[in-house]
């Protein structure tokens, strides 16, 4: 990211505009507490539907201190987290005040886990916090693993430092040549294991040594993309087999180095449906959970992005994504993600959203916050 089902008919209608029919798919192993990288908990009782929508959102806002509304929702237990831009940060010192200010605000019981506070410190062009790392991901691909690992360590130590717990990093696209992810210097490399070596046993690792939540991105492999997702709708044509085999290779390294967080793209996958990403369930949970056997946190995209913004109104896309097994619904502004919220919780209660599977969602993401600094 760079910085968007009525009974038995209604299931049917979410099956549809995900392109899946969820009286036919197979439940992915969502609820696989055994294989999660930290512990999954049952979860607290006495939780509203708009409680737990909100353990599903995470947003940004302007400026370096948080609205009031903002502060509301967290008071509330309507947001699980925030995600920080370059505008939040006027210094370290500011931000880390300000973050240590949202992390002490009252919120109801069993909502008292560390906010998720998250930010995209890759180095190179993509960084929102003054500081390490030092070098791109393209360089540290090309310096090798102890230089990765180090820069790793370097950026959680500053992140840790001002109070941000998850990096939204490494990216473990595999750059092919003419890409945006390669143009951008973003790719660790254009071969797997190159990605493998560095981004997951080095930087990754580097993050998780200093206590920072690492995120691998942008599942299942954006490397094939010409454009960034922010600006416009991305097609990935590439085949089933091939993506396996290449792409989605850095990330089965990173799951079973237990990796806390994936962020799933929102380019359109032509070999699975066409449906973006984080919308579509093919990939969101039987890609992502039933073959790698992913049972961390996933987290969408930005649901702000044009790729996005181009499938459906703000409201379909906030539905379809929690529908497809997307954990962590991502926003640019803490505004639409209150009213995403509103429409989980309306959608939830009415029952065309299943519960056992949104419940199993919000329990990661507790089980994940529980882990985290503050």
């Amino acid at each position: 990211m760079i910085v968007v089902a009525l009974l038995a008919a209604a299931a049917f209608t979410a099956g549809a505009l995900t392109g899946n029919d969820p009286r036919t798919d197979p439940p992915g192993p969502g609820d696989a507490a055994d294989t999660a990288p930290f512990a999954v908990k049952p979860l607290p009782g006495g939780l509203s539907d708009a409680q737990l929508a909100g353990q599903r959102l995470v947003a940004g806002f302007e400026g370096t201190q948080a609205p009031k509304g903002l502060r509301k929702l967290i008071r509330e237990g309507r947001i699980g987290g925030v995600v920080i831009f370059a505008d939040n940060v006027a210094s370290k010192g500011g931000l880390r005040r300000a973050i240590a200010d949202l992390q002490s605000i009252p919120r109801p019981p069993g909502l008292g886990a560390p906010l998720a506070v998250m930010t995209d410190q890759e180095g190179g062009a993509v960084e929102r916090i003054d500081g390490p790392p030092s070098a791109s991901g393209a360089e540290m691909g090309q310096r090798g693993r102890k230089f990765a690992a180090k820069q790793g360590r370097a950026t959680g130590r500053l992140l840790r430092k001002v109070g941000v717990n998850i990096d939204l990093a490494p990216v473990l696209d595999i750059g092919r040549r003419g890409s945006a992810i390669s143009e951008e210097g973003r790719s660790f490399g254009s071969r797997p294991g190159t990605v493998i070596g560095t981004a997951v046993n080095g930087f990754a690792a580097g993050l998780r040594g200093e206590g920072v939540a690492a995120t691998a991105k942008h599942f299942p492999g954006f490397g094939a993309a010409e454009v960034n997702t922010d600006f416009a709708p991305q097609v990935i044509d590439v085949s089933r087999s091939k993506l396996r085999r290449v792409d989605e290779a850095p990330f089965r390294a990173f799951v079973d180095d237990g990796g806390e967080l994936v962020m799933l793209s929102v380019a359109r996958y032509k070999a699975f449906g066409g449906e973006p990403a984080a919308l579509n369930r093919a990939i969101a949970t039987r890609e992502l959970r039933g073959r790698l056997g992913f049972a961390g946190v996933s987290v969408t995209d930005s649901l702000d992005a044009q790729a996005v913004l181009a499938s459906g109104s703000r409201k379909q896309v906030a539905t379809r994504a929690a529908s497809a097994g997307s954990d962590v619904l991502l926003y640019g502004d803490w505004r639409t993600a209150r009213k995403s919220g509103r429409t989980l919780a309306k959608a939830l209660d009415h029952g065309r959203l299943d519960r056992a599977d949104f419940e199993a969602s919000v329990r990661r993401v507790l089980g994940l916050r529980a882990t985290l600094s503050n």
